[in-house]
């Protein structure tokens, strides 16, 4: 055998292993994909049950950045989807299996399209807005999409990344459009039937959205009608949500958590939802009275944000909520969904004691869908309680049904861990990704042992009942490697929070010629704080053992997150150059 058939042959016994892996991650307590958790055939029959159903009940109600009320009925929704679908398949020649791209924030107009695609089987690459530019022109070029929308405010800067900025090759675009082209509302009436009879199907590829990353190129995601719906599913059973609920979206729908949890989920439930353009800390709870929402899904630093605005509120003789609310307006409200970003401790206890509402903390990735684990809504308070308080880490708890989940050992080997050991979070099941786009390499490192494998550290532990609460550690690419010794930031943050005077604290991993890595410490301090480094120092070196502390700390104004509420510790390495040289010794720092 030459060596040339010989590469080759190797390179097909691995695909086909990744391909058998991939398979084993699909499946649940040994279920496979083919046995379906839902029973529709795709999002036009689902959207045409709901509409056949609840014609006049509201399906979506969006503010705009003006504060302008937008309301739209099941019936009226499908009107505008059809228009919609009608115009992409007619004029812009999408079909199924295409892909449309979006420099959209959160509109009601971005919602037709995200349905509208679904509907043709076609799939949409949403972008984030505030992402730089070399970035979105290279999702543009490897979605390979062929049409591109983009709001008013985004078009001059989308005709730029479409022609290829910063180095990055032309995309491939035959179509860039502004939103303001799609066709306008038309009352009640409306194109009767789809424009082709040819359906998409559940295994069609609906999302493409690229991870952040910590190194490298985004990783596109390829998520299925299958894996949206199944995971709808999976968090309504686990959430309680029914017909008579409504939900309130607050984040990004360029990103699965306000794409899944408050779009498709209260539609596959017949539920409502409030689609707001943008978070306001100001105009919050005030929607969630007038709109009578009783879910909201949201991110650790949302959560930070409403506890300072309830600070200000009684500041100045209002209640927690604003001016002219009391607690009895809040009656209705269930509980929030809380996930995506880190949730610390110390940021659990101020919430409750603030509000002394129900937190579900849950966990999940773009990979999963959105969510694979919530806390049980079944739960007291004071089990909840239990759970988000009295471990080093608030738990992110239990699997919902289209998944299992279980920890490895994090190098890679399969082998499995049991209580309390830490190792690599892993996950398996209908709502685990059809996987990423183009890129064998990283799906034969992530699916190597037939599980996905979430490079995030964690450890569960049982409950009397014999459920597994899951808890996340840290990143394991994140982890702080000082030395060959690996720790955790989330340890390390602990402990800079409980530091009166801190609002806010990243653990970051410098590098160092020394050890490879050092601990820094990037500190945003309350206003009047009088803090210093040697405080902040001092306060941690009773605390933590010496090689586990902060050796350098720097002051920052804010704390850099995705649109998501993901820290961005990598963007904060910089900050720290300067003593990439330095040996840091217990009785002081030497060059």
């Amino acid at each position: 055998m030459n060596v040339v058939t010989e590469i080759a042959g190797e390179a097909s016994v691995t695909g086909q292993l990744t391909q058998d892996n991939l398979a084993a991650a699909h499946v649940v307590n040994g279920i496979g994909q083919l046995h379906q958790l839902v029973p529709w055939r795709n999002f036009r029959q689902l959207l045409g049950t709901q509409t056949r159903v609840s014609p006049d009940k509201t399906f979506l109600i969006f503010y705009d950045g003006d504060g302008r009320r937008h309301e739209y009925s099941f019936a009226l929704f499908l009107v505008r989807v059809r228009q919609t679908a009608q115009f992409l398949h007619d004029r812009l020649g999408i079909r199924r299996g295409d892909r449309v791209a979006t420099l959209c924030g959160n509109h009601s107009d971005t919602t037709l399209l995200y349905f509208a695609c679904w509907a043709l089987g076609a799939a949409v690459a949403p972008q984030n807005t505030g992402e730089d530019d070399r970035r979105i022109a290279f999702i543009l070029r490897n979605s390979e999409a062929s049409v591109c929308f983009a709001r008013p405010d985004q078009m001059q800067r989308a005709r730029r990344l479409v022609a290829g900025v910063a180095g990055e090759q032309p995309a491939d675009i035959r179509h860039l459009l502004c939103t303001s082209d799609l066709p306008g509302p038309q009352g009640l009436t409306g194109p009767q039937a789809w424009p082709t009879t040819v359906e998409p199907e559940l295994e069609d590829e609906a999302l493409l959205v690229y991870t952040s990353g910590t190194t490298g190129a985004p990783k596109g995601v390829v998520l299925t009608q299958y894996n949206l719906l199944a995971d709808a599913y999976g968090i309504s059973a686990w959430q309680g949500i029914t017909g008579n609920q409504r939900m309130m979206c607050v984040l990004p729908i360029h990103h699965v958590n306000g794409t899944v949890v408050t779009l498709v989920t209260p539609l596959l439930t017949g539920a409502s939802t409030v689609l707001n353009s943008h978070f306001s800390v100001h105009a919050f709870w005030q929607r969630v009275v007038d709109e009578r929402v009783h879910i909201v899904s949201v991110v650790p630093t949302l959560l930070q944000y409403l506890i300072e605005q309830a600070q200000r509120n009684v500041e100045v003789g209002h209640s927690i909520y604003g001016k002219g609310l009391k607690p009895d307006d809040l009656a209705h409200f269930r509980h929030f969904i809380c996930g995506a970003g880190t949730l610390a401790l110390t940021l659990v206890r101020d919430f409750e004691d603030c509000f002394g509402l129900t937190l579900l903390h849950g966990y999940g990735l773009s990979e999963t869908t959105c969510y694979s684990c919530f806390l049980p809504v079944s739960l007291t308070r004071e089990e909840r309680l239990h759970w988000l308080l009295d471990f080093d880490y608030p738990a992110i708890a239990c699997p919902i049904a289209p998944n299992e989940m279980a920890i490895f050992d994090a190098d890679g080997s399969g082998k499995r861990l049991g209580p309390g050991e830490r190792g690599e979070i892993c996950v398996r099941g209908h709502n685990v990704m059809k996987h990423y786009y183009r890129r064998p390499d990283a799906n034969e490192e992530t699916f190597r042992f037939g599980w996905f494998r979430s490079g995030d550290e964690g450890f569960f532990l049982n409950d009397e009942k014999g459920r597994e609460f899951y808890f996340i550690s840290g990143r394991i690419k994140e982890l702080i490697n000082r030395g060959g010794v690996k720790y955790s930031p989330l340890d390390i943050e602990e402990v800079l929070l409980e530091l009166p005077g801190v609002r806010a604290a990243l653990a970051i991993a410098f590098p160092n010629t020394w050890y490879g890595e050092e601990v820094g410490a990037w500190v945003v301090r309350h206003k009047d704080a009088s803090l210093g480094e040697a405080d902040i120092l001092a306060y941690c070196r009773e605390r933590l053992p010496f090689p586990k502390c902060p050796k350098v700390v720097v002051f920052g104004e804010d704390v850099p997150v995705t649109s998501t509420g993901k820290y961005q510790r990598l963007k904060l390495q910089d900050a720290f150059a300067a003593w990439r040289d330095t040996q840091f010794r217990e009785g002081g720092p030497t060059r």
